[in-house]
């Protein structure tokens, strides 16, 4: 009797075949209470090339670490040089085939927007240059994914910040392609499909 052979995963195929093609890039994005922790968990959870950390934490955190305190909005131009410097490497480092960012360039407009400050020349620049092929901004949630979020957008700040986000986006020039606040299996299914992309099998 001839052993049968399983039929190749449809969604590890797709993204075989754009290994060595173009680059593709793909921002998740959002402000506070979006559910974009879980929903960068499940792309990485199949196997979907993803930047798994938000380099703007990271960096939050170190300057916070330094400064004492948190950043207030005269530290922020320091602080937005860098994550701007992060995203750029990130953006450089991917050379083929299919990957998702964990936030992306323009979402410093709305972050400086809520602190008071105008677009830096280095980060119009940025824009200019380092273009993604879609954006996904994730519908809010109810609950907060970092203790950090909660400094930066208190309770009364979440739907401001979010906004402001949103609106970075299609400042930069980019027609934003919104999420329902779902579980985060069925968001990625969405964005997958928006992409035509084959979703991932799932048990059932």
């Amino acid at each position: 009797m001839t052993p049968t052979t399983e039929s190749p995963d449809p969604l590890t195929s797709a993204i075989a075949e754009t290994a060595m093609g173009d680059p593709r890039r793909y921002v998740i994005t959002g402000g506070p209470s979006v559910g974009k922790d879980d929903v960068i968990a499940e792309i990485i959870k199949h196997g979907i090339p993803c930047m798994e950390s938000e380099a703007g934490r990271a960096i939050y955190r170190k300057h916070r670490q330094r400064l004492g305190r948190h950043l207030r909005a005269e530290d922020r131009r320091e602080y937005a040089a860098e994550v701007l410097e992060a995203f750029i490497a990130e953006f450089e480092g991917h050379k083929h085939g299919i990957r998702f960012y964990n936030r992306g360039i323009p979402d410093s407009y709305g972050w400086e927007r809520f602190f008071g400050l105008s677009p830096t020349p280095q980060l119009e620049e940025a824009n200019r240059v380092y273009r993604y092929d879609a954006v996904f901004v994730l519908d809010p949630l109810d609950t907060f994914e970092d203790p950090d979020d909660i400094v930066w957008a208190k309770d009364r700040e979440i739907r401001r910040v979010h906004e402001l986000v949103v609106q970075g986006y299609y400042d930069a020039g980019y027609e934003p392609v919104f999420v329902p606040a779902e579980a985060a299996a069925t968001r990625l299914d969405f964005i997958l499909n928006n992409l035509r992309i084959p979703k991932p099998k799932r048990e059932r």
